[in-house]
This record gives C-alpha cells, structure tokens and sequence, in this order.
C-alpha cells in the first residue's frame, strides 16, 4: 500500500488524492457494526488497491464474515463510510455495485440446484441468476466461461452437473462463477474449507498462480488456517473481537506474536518455502509442573 494512504500529509493535491483512488479498489475509513449493544466490528479502516492479494485472519466471532459481507456490498456498517470501486455504499445502486465484486462462499454453494450444469452456473452470474430457467446467452458468454473454467482447471467439468462434482471441483468452478463478471475484487470465504489434503494443496497452488497473474483482480482470501496461504499473497489482516490486530504487508503481519495475540494462546509460527505453519507453542517443563 502506498505510503501517501498512509499519511495524509503526502497528498498534496486532488490530482495526487484522485489518482490514489483509482488504485483502491476497497476503501473502508472507521467502520463499526452494532447488533444487539455488542460491537462486530469496533472502528475498523481497511484499503485494498487493485493490484493486492489479502489474506483476512481470526478466531471465530473475531469479526471475519462481517467485514467480509461489507466489502461484498452485502451488509452496511453501522457508522463509517465505505467505497466499493469508487463508489460510496449507501449511495449508489447496490446491485450494480456487487457486480464490482466477485464472491465465492460455502454458504452460496447449498442454494446451487444439484442438476445444474457447470456452463450453465458460471455463465448464470453475468446475468446475476442461479439456476438457468429461459435464459438466452450467446457465443461470447459461453467464450468466456469455457476461458475462465480453463484458467481455473475446470476446462473438463464444463458439461458436469453440480452434484456429481467432488469438493474441490465444486471450490473451483465457485471461482469461476465469481470470475464471470470481470470483477475488480475477488473474495474467497474459506475456499479451503472441506478439502482434504490432496485438495487443499491444488486449491492453493491455484490461488498462488492467481496471484502472480498482474492481470487477475485484487484478492481477499479468508481462512483459518495459515497453511492455507498461497505464495504470492502481499497483505495480510487479523482481526479479534471486531478490532484490527495487525495489517500490512504478509511478512510484517503473519508473526507468532500477532497470532498469540489473535487466539489468545501462544502460538509458534515456522516458514518454509513461502508457506506459513502454525501450531501452538508446546509448554515448558516448568509450566508442566506447575499444572
């Protein structure tokens, strides 16, 4: 992230502060969510420019979903403001405003009907449909779909129905969907969630050429596990209890101090090759006596 949305004192003119914009692509300033007196997020700001691949980070009930569906256009903040590919939530068409914004969720994944089609799922999001019904699409929608299905690895699912397809092939072609619209942001809620080992490491080697890709969207990856972390990814958030524990560059943020911070226990953190291990630190003889 540039240093000038850092500190204020850098922009020096509204051509400087225009041309900053355009590199956000989320600009999230002082952001909370009340639900019932308690905080969900308590004075969260958050910026991604087009060019970032984040990875967001917690416990549970740290705040993760919420801030999620925020940036999804999906959920507005109870006080702050928020800027989705230039334009403030609240104050635009909400509709046109998520297609800005590619998501893909477990939670979307039960509402898929078993017998769609693969080409069929992916190419339903450019209308913003799920389950075709009597849509027409013409060659170039169905030109698209087969290129970002490929890119993904799911060239060979295309005429596949949904409830034959494994649980990575389902985490793929959910990218996909999400990549119909040419979005400017793409967020992955848990992608890793239900794969096996086998499944996990393709998932992530993937996202990790995802990554690479200076022509694919900016990136915000949730996860639970750091070992879910794709090479590649340059930012990283922690949250706790709605608040920020840590952001910033990947390597600034993803220390063992910040994750004995987050989860509250301490925590050990080893990396090899460009992927991240954690696991709680093992206690010391002395503290065995103790107990």
């Amino acid at each position: 992230m540039s240093d000038a949305l850092n500190d204020p004192t850098l922009i020096s003119s509204p051509a400087t502060a225009a041309a900053l914009d355009e590199d956000l692509v989320l600009d999230i300033r002082d952001i909370s969510v009340l639900r019932n007196g308690r905080a969900l997020l308590d004075h969260v700001s958050w910026q991604v420019e087009v060019d970032e691949r984040w990875i967001l980070l917690g416990p549970n009930g740290a705040g993760k979903t919420t801030l999620m569906s925020i940036a999804a256009a999906m959920l507005f903040p109870s006080t702050g403001t928020v800027r989705i590919a230039g334009e403030t939530l609240g104050r635009t068409d909400v509709r046109e405003l998520r297609t800005a914004v590619g998501l893909s969720s477990a939670a979307f994944a039960h509402r898929i009907p078993g017998e769609e089609k693969v080409i069929d799922l992916v190419i339903s999001a450019g209308y913003n449909v799920l389950g075709r019904w009597k849509e027409e699409y013409d060659a170039g929608d169905r030109g698209r779909a087969l290129e970002i299905l490929e890119g993904v690895g799911a060239l060979h699912l295309v005429d596949q129905s949904w409830q034959t397809l494994s649980e990575g092939e389902r985490k793929r072609v959910l990218i996909a969907r999400a990549l119909m619209t040419d979005p400017e942001m793409l967020l992955l809620d848990e992608p890793g969630a239900g794969l096996d080992l086998g499944g996990r490491e393709d998932l992530v080697a993937m996202l990790s050429v995802m990554a690479e890709d200076p022509d694919a969207p900016a990136m915000v990856l949730v996860t639970h596990h750091v070992e879910e972390i794709p090479p590649g990814f340059t930012h990283g958030l922690i949250l706790d209890e709605g608040q920020v524990v840590a952001q910033g560059l990947l390597d600034d943020v993803m220390t063992a101090e910040n994750l004995t911070r987050a989860y509250h226990q301490p925590i050990t953190l080893q990396v090899e090759d460009g992927r991240y291990f954690a696991r709680r630190a093992p206690r010391t003889a002395r503290s065995r006596r103790r107990s």
